[in-house]
């Protein structure tokens, strides 16, 4: 629809969109109206039973790397070149095994690669890197 303006020869030429507004209502009527038939739950009366405790988790096995660049598994020092060697016993006794990884601010990244490095190559690899907020 064009307009004229009496202080021009200018046509001004606008888009209406109250009938696009009024098609988006409609189509989110539509839509909140029909969202809860959309479900397919079927009602079923489910049987009461007695708590079950759940399975136990073994705790992970902590590599830390302390501020010097030294090497700990389970708050015992290891030899850099010894780590590798002793994750594969530790996973030899426990091949689900998960190891955390936590790392001092100030230690050198190298120092953080060679830890991740040993635990790959020890076959481990459920691994997370421990961070604090």
């Amino acid at each position: 629809m064009s307009f004229s303006t009496q202080d021009s020869d200018e046509v001004l030429s606008e888009m209406n969109v109250t009938p696009l507004v009024d098609v988006m209502l409609v189509l989110l009527v539509v839509f909140i109206v029909t969202a809860p038939l959309m479900t397919n739950a079927i009602k079923v009366n489910l049987p009461k039973t007695d708590a079950v405790a759940a399975a136990d988790k073994k705790d992970p096995v902590v590599v830390s790397v302390d501020q010097d660049g030294k090497f700990y598994l389970a708050k015992n020092e290891v030899a850099p070149e010894l780590l590798e060697k002793s994750l594969q016993d530790v996973k030899a006794k426990d091949p689900e095994v998960r190891v955390q990884l936590q790392a001092d601010t100030s230690v050198n990244y190298g120092q953080v690669a060679k830890a991740m490095a040993s635990i790959e190559r020890s076959g481990i690899t459920k691994i997370s890197v421990m961070t604090s907020r």
